[in-house]
Order: C-alpha cells, then sequence, then structure tokens
C-alpha cells in the first residue's frame, strides 16, 4: 500500500515513466534471455555467430549511451524515449520475422540502440520532474523494474513453450503500446537553446574529474549488481545441485526488492542520506559474497535436505547484495546530475552508463576467469573473494571522495526555508548565519588557523567575488580554496592535487571565474 501510495503522489508523467520502465523490463526479459537458446539450437547458428549476435547489442548500446544522453539534452528526453521506443518494436518484431544473418544482426543493432536511446532519456526525465524528491522517484524506479524482470521471465518461459517468436511479438507489442502511450501522456516541453556544439559539452563532462573519479569508483559496484544474475544462481546451483535454486535466489531477491526497496530508501532519507551511505551500502553488498564461502566446497548433497541447508547461506548472502542494491543505486542515481549543470543532465548520465557498461563487461569477464580457474585448481572460494574485493575497493574509493569533500553537496532546494515572524523582524537562527539570514564563514574555519566564532562576515581566505546560491545565500568560498596552512593533512589536501575540485561544491560556480584575495 506504501508503494502504490507513494506512486499517486507523483505527477502523471513520473507516473508513466514507471509504467514505461515496467514495460520495457517486461518486454527484454521476455526475449532476451532466451535469445541464445533460439540462435543455437532453433536455427542452428554456431556459437561465434551466437556471440557476434550478442555482442552486437551489448556494443550498440552500451557504447552509444551517450549519443542517447545527448540527444535526450538538446532534443528533448520525451521524443528521444518515444523514438527509443520505435527502434525497439522494430527489432523485436525483426527477432520474430528473421532467420537470416543480416536480419538478425540488424534486430540486434536496432534494440541495443534503442536501449542507448531511451535509458538515459528517462532517467533525463525523471530527475528533472521529480525535484527533490528524486531519491525516491529512482527507488520506485528500480522497484518497477524489479517487478518488470521477474513478470518477463515468468511470461517468457511460459511462451517460450509454444514458440520463440511469439516471445518476440508479444515483447514487440508491449513496446508499441508504451510508444503510443508516452504520445499522449508525456509532456512535451521544449529545451532551452544551445549555444555550444556537442563535442564541447562531452569536453566538459570528461573534463569534470571528479565525476569520471566517481564513475571510476562504482566501477566495482556495477561489477558485483551484475553478480545477481551470474554468480549467484550459479553458486546456488553448484551448492544444491538443482537448476531450480538459481531461480529461486532471483526471485526471493526481485520480492525483497519489491517489499523493502522504497521502505529502505525513505529510511535512508530521514537519516540525511547522501554520499556516506552509498559507501555503507557497497559495503554491504561486498559482505553479501561472504556467506556462500561456507558452501561453496560442500560439494553435491545427496537428498533435499542438506540441499536446503547448503542454499541457506547462498540466499543470505544474495538478500544482502540485494539490500546492498537497495541502499546504494536510488542515491547514485541522485547524485550523477548534482556534478554539472542542469542542460547537462542527459550527458552525466549517458556517459555514467558507459563507464557502467565497460565495469559491468570486465567484471563480469573477470568473475568468468576466477570461476573457472576455481574450478579447475579446486580453490571454489576464488570467485566469492574477487567480488568481495572489488566491492571493498569500490567502498574505499568512494569514501574517500565523501571524506575529501570532493563529491557534490546536496541540492539547496532540500534545504528547508526558514520561517519568518509576521513583522520580518523575527527569524529562526542556524549555525553560521547572521540576524540578517546571510550566512558567514563556519567556525573553526577548516582552512585557516586561530579563527573562531567572532570571525568577520568576509575571512580573509574566501573569494572576493562569491557567489549567490540558490537559497539566496553566499558562498563563504572554502570547498574552492586549497588548504595551505600547517594543519592541512595530505588527505584533505589531496583532490586539490589530483585537480578533483575544479569548482564549488554548493554553487557548482567553475573555479576560473573567481578572484582569489
Amino acid at each position: 500500500m506504501k508503494t502504490l501510495h507513494a506512486y499517486r503522489s507523483f505527477p502523471l508523467a513520473v507516473r508513466l515513466l514507471f509504467v514505461n520502465q515496467f514495460g520495457v523490463d517486461i518486454g527484454f526479459y521476455l526475449l532476451i534471455p532466451f535469445l541464445v537458446t533460439y540462435l543455437g539450437h532453433d536455427l542452428g547458428l554456431s556459437a561465434a555467430l551466437v556471440g557476434l549476435i550478442l555482442g552486437v547489442r551489448n556494443l550498440s548500446q552500451q557504447g552509444l549511451f551517450v549519443l542517447g544522453g545527448s540527444a535526450a539534452d538538446r532534443l528533448g528526453p520525451r521524443g528521444v524515449i518515444i523514438f527509443g521506443c520505435m527502434l525497439r518494436t522494430v527489432g523485436f518484431a525483426l527477432f520474430a520475422v528473421g532467420s537470416t544473418l543480416p536480419l538478425l544482426l540488424a534486430a540486434s543493432a536496432l534494440s541495443g540502440l534503442a536501449g542507448a536511446l531511451f535509458y538515459p532519456a528517462v532517467r533525463t526525465f525523471l530527475a528533472q520532474e521529480a525535484g527533490h524528491r528524486r531519491a525516491e522517484a529512482f527507488a520506485l524506479l528500480n522497484v518497477f523494474a524489479t517487478a518488470g524482470s521477474l513478470l518477463g521471465l515468468t511470461l517468457g518461459g511460459v511462451l517460450l513453450l509454444v514458440d520463440f517468436r511469439l516471445c518476440a511479438l508479444v515483447a514487440s507489442g508491449v513496446f508499441a503500446v508504451l510508444c503510443v502511450a508516452q504520445m499522449f501522456a508525456l509532456p512535451a516541453r521544449r529545451p532551452p537553446r544551445r549555444s555550444t556544439t556537442v563535442r564541447k559539452d562531452w569536453r566538459e563532462v570528461l573534463g569534470n574529474r571528479t565525476f569520471i573519479a566517481f564513475a571510476v569508483a562504482m566501477a566495482g559496484m556495477t561489477s558485483l549488481e551484475n553478480q545477481v544474475y551470474l554468480l549467484l544462481p550459479e553458486g546456488a546451483r553448484a551448492a544444491t545441485g538443482r537448476e531450480e535454486a538459481a531461480g529461486a535466489v532471483l526471485v526471493i531477491g526481485a520480492l525483497a526488492n519489491m517489499v523493502w526497496q522504497l521502505r529502505v530508501t525513505r529510511a535512508l532519507a530521514r537519516r540525511g542520506g547522501g554520499p556516506e551511505w552509498i559507501t555503507r551500502g557497497i559495503v554491504l553488498t561486498a559482505f553479501g559474497f561472504v556467506p556462500p564461502l561456507l558452501v561453496c566446497a560442500a560439494g553435491t548433497p545427496d537428498d533435499w535436505g542438506a540441499a536446503v541447508r547448503n542454499a541457506c547461506p547462498v540466499i543470505a548472502g544474495a538478500l544482502l547484495v540485494y539490500f546492498g542494491i537497495m541502499i546504494v543505486h536510488p542515491l547514485a542515481m541522485e547524485l550523477v546530475p548534482r556534478f554539472g549543470p542542469a542542460r547537462l543532465t542527459g550527458t552525466y548520465f549517458g556517459i555514467f552508463y558507459v563507464f557502467s557498461g565497460l565495469a559491468a563487461a570486465g567484471g563480469n569477464a573477470l568473475v568468468g576467469w576466477t570461476l573457472d580457474l576455481g574450478r579447475q585448481t579446486g580453490l571454489t572460494v576464488l570467485p566469492w573473494l574477487c567480488c568481495l574485493g572489488l566491492g571493498l575497493i569500490s567502498a574505499t574509493a568512494v569514501a574517500w571522495l565523501h571524506r575529501t569533500r570532493a563529491l557534490p553537496a546536496p541540492d539547496a532546494a532540500r534545504v528547508p526555508p526558514q520561517p519568518s515572524g509576521h513583522d520580518g523582524a523575527t527569524r529562526r537562527r542556524t549555525p553560521g548565519s547572521r540576524p540578517d539570514g546571510s550566512r558567514r564563514c563556519p567556525s573553526p574555519c577548516p582552512l585557516a588557523r586561530g579563527r573562531t566564532r567572532a570571525t568577520p562576515y568576509v575571512p580573509r581566505h574566501c573569494t572576493t567575488a562569491r557567489p549567490v546560491l540558490r537559497c539566496g545565500q553566499r558562498c563563504c568560498g572554502r570547498c574552492c580554496r586549497r588548504p595551505r596552512h600547517r594543519g592541512a593533512s595530505w588527505w584533505r589536501s589531496m583532490p586539490w592535487r589530483l585537480g578533483l575540485r575544479p569548482g564549488c561544491g554548493y554553487c557548482r560556480a567553475p573555479a576560473s571565474a573567481r578572484r582569489r584575495t
């Protein structure tokens, strides 16, 4: 009921995006998980050709995310979403009617290009429409995506008993319905006129070293997310000796996600949210690969009782992984648009997804290699230890970025306004504020020695041209100045040494546009 109430509290456009994500995952999981069986067994293609067709889809999607993000910024996300759904409608229909290699390659390329278009566009539209409820919106998007994947897998398994072409036709019909619904329900908003080129936009985003560092730091977490479909089902299958265990792990994790995702996100919001919870979520995800270590070398059980006992650690680890993803995913998606201006939200999402796709491919290859090596040497703990190490490295990197204040600060829109009296003479005072509502440098100032609460409002280390924040206050400049006093440790000054602090973390104004005293 809470999920339904939260869904109804959003505007119509946002609710349609949730339904769109639900339909997208239904259509995707209706077809893609069963595509390998259709190509290899029904059509009799070689393993090389099957790998080529699947590789074309992955390359056209993961390599072109940035094009979808830039198109959403310049053309508006609405048109990009609709066009992406149209392309996937055509691509999935070609899988139903085509059996030759050129048609299959075209269907694979169109399906991948469609995903590259509407995934960044949907996130861009959601980030623009959700406002200060961005994290909750991304949490609900994750709930609808999980429910769609579960229903798609179930429906696809049933339709596959009839014919794979029926799966492809139903999936194509789902995307056709989504196209028509979005044409009538999604509001059309004209994007602002742009004076820069696409190349300059890409250069600006790729030149944001803080964002690139965050995307690289999240690579380990992205690799762990993909192990929900690779290592955990394989571990359940090996621990129990039964194929049904792999499906049981996925179903239990999906149900936990649908029940607890919104509750977890709201609980974190009551506790302030922020990047520190991303670190804790990654650590929780990493430790989810520890319980299966207890049974990974136990061997195949002989009876159902032993199989259930062996499955319990794997299921417990899978639940820890799912809860870690519930913590990390909405907060990370909320953080990505805050690295740059609103006009480049789609480009930031596109490049972040490019890094995520590369990390997923590299992580799957690494885990697969350790899985094969463990089978050959008898060290079955290797892939689990590999995932644990990837998670801890990723958590350490994100924690360092947060500790050194390299990550962007929360939006000013999330700060509640200060109430004033009827005559304007009374005003609630907050730490660091003056009676007139302006702000002074916090005390003790972290960048200057010997300053106390009597510090003047304009300290010497602040910029002379202090920008005005969205809340009407002025930035004190402390987030743009490299610490140079005796007490500044190498740990705190490292972001400046690496160029990870090019601008103000509170107003996102470039440092090059400021005069320093």
